[in-house]
């Protein structure tokens, strides 16, 4: 069983974090986070498949290389992306100062960085930021440190649950940020899952990469996919279970644990995009292959005329098929259903005569499915977006100002 508790990256032993404000946003909010382990922990990330990669990101691919980590840095306000060798090295510098202070090795400090691109980081006011939220690290400072990564953010987000591995408590706390130029491959987003479970780095790699597969890159607000994102997982072995190096039934129970505190922040995301309203989830299934349910669903999450019509609660289902037509899926036109909600709007590739009044209050409500029944395999994917308002474009024509 899998409860919920109070909570966030500090939850599981072992790990102490904070938020502060060092000045890189000029809103005063905080923008500098740190989370550490009281010792080495095994660790484990996905990252963007952006061509492009920032230097913080590209270093933490470096450092996690070993396998373990102690710490993650996090500045937000400033992206450290396209910036030459300078950018490197401020990333470099970001670690091992870290280090210096937390009397650890620097390639066992992850680093991560959101922002806008191209401007260089002003390393006094992050070198300061570094110091004092190191001087505040406490098992109270998982919140903050959740304030500290946001952008254009405008919730909170961070869970923490506990389970039972072999008799064992165990906790898994997590924090993550992300609200616009998100798509699957990752995207603006950052997520940092602390554990205190006992697990091989090759299993906790595995769970993962398989866990995100189907939540975090699972969520689309615009179709933008940015270059300095990631997930990143530590287990400190706090927990004193006996340690998991097999797929068995405590790995399952691990891996269910995971998913589920990925698929709760997967979904506050895509909840929180960038000038939404509402939260859709898109189901694609019946599908020749998986493939092809994949490809209509991204599709379908993409197009502004569908996130927009969700946006003005109009059923025109038309959009959705037409995203499906182009998006590469290979099916029968003809055989195809779309449901809005319960509400079948579409029936073999045809115009049904639908409730367009209920169709206005499925559409009304602040979460909304579509589905799209290609009635020709077993094949499935979903995918988590949101709508597209008038904010968005406010918000993104005017994000460097």
């Amino acid at each position: 069983m899998i409860n919920i508790i109070d909570g966030g990256v500090t939850a599981p032993k072992g790990f102490k974090a904070a938020g502060v404000a060092c000045g890189l946003k000029n809103n005063q909010k905080k923008d500098i986070a740190v989370v550490c382990s009281s010792d080495l922990a095994v660790a484990a990330g996905v990252f963007t498949k952006n061509v492009v990669k920032g230097h913080s990101l590209q270093l933490t691919m470096q450092h996690i290389k070993s396998g373990h980590a102690r710490a993650l840095v996090i500045n937000s306000g400033n992206a450290n992306a396209c910036l030459g060798e300078q950018g490197y090295k401020d990333a470099e510098e970001m670690a091992s100062l870290t280090a210096q202070l937390l009397n650890c090795d620097a390639k066992n400090v992850l680093v991560g960085s959101t922002g806008v691109i191209g401007m260089p980081l002003d390393m006094p006011k992050v070198r300061s930021g570094i110091k004092e939220a190191i001087s505040k690290l406490s098992e109270e400072g998982g919140h903050d440190a959740a304030e500290a990564i946001m952008t254009t953010d405008l919730v909170l987000k961070e869970i923490a649950v506990e389970f039972e591995i072999q008799g064992q408590k165990v906790r898994m706390g997590a924090m993550a940020k992300g609200s616009g130029m998100i798509h699957p491959n990752m995207a603006t987003m950052i997520g940092v899952i602390t554990t205190d479970a006992n697990i091989s780095r090759e299993l906790l790699d595995k769970a993962l990469k398989d866990v995100i597969s189907h939540t975090f890159n699972r969520v689309s607000v615009d179709g933008d996919t940015s270059v300095c994102d990631m997930v990143v997982i530590l287990a400190n072995g706090k927990a004193n279970n006996e340690n998991i190096v097999k797929e068995d039934i405590d790995y399952s129970t691990f891996k269910s644990a995971l998913e589920y505190v990925c698929t709760h922040l997967s979904k506050m995301i895509a909840k929180d995009g960038e000038g939404a309203t509402k939260l859709i989830e898109v189901v694609a299934e019946g599908a020749k292959s998986a493939e092809d349910a994949y490809k209509a669903v991204s599709a379908i999450a993409k197009s502004p005329l569908v996130k927009t019509a969700i946006f003005g609660e109009d059923a025109n289902w038309g959009r959705i098929i037409t995203a499906v037509g182009y998006s590469g899926a290979d099916f029968d036109p003809n055989l195809v259903d779309i449901y809005i909600g319960d509400l079948l709007v579409c029936k073999s590739g045809a115009a049904l005569n639908f409730d367009e009044e209920k169709a206005k209050e499925i559409l009304k409500e602040d979460e909304v499915r579509i589905k799209v029944d290609f009635n020709q395999g077993t094949a499935s994917d979903r995918i988590w977006t949101c709508d597209f308002s008038y904010d968005y474009v406010k918000i993104n024509g005017s994000y460097r100002s």
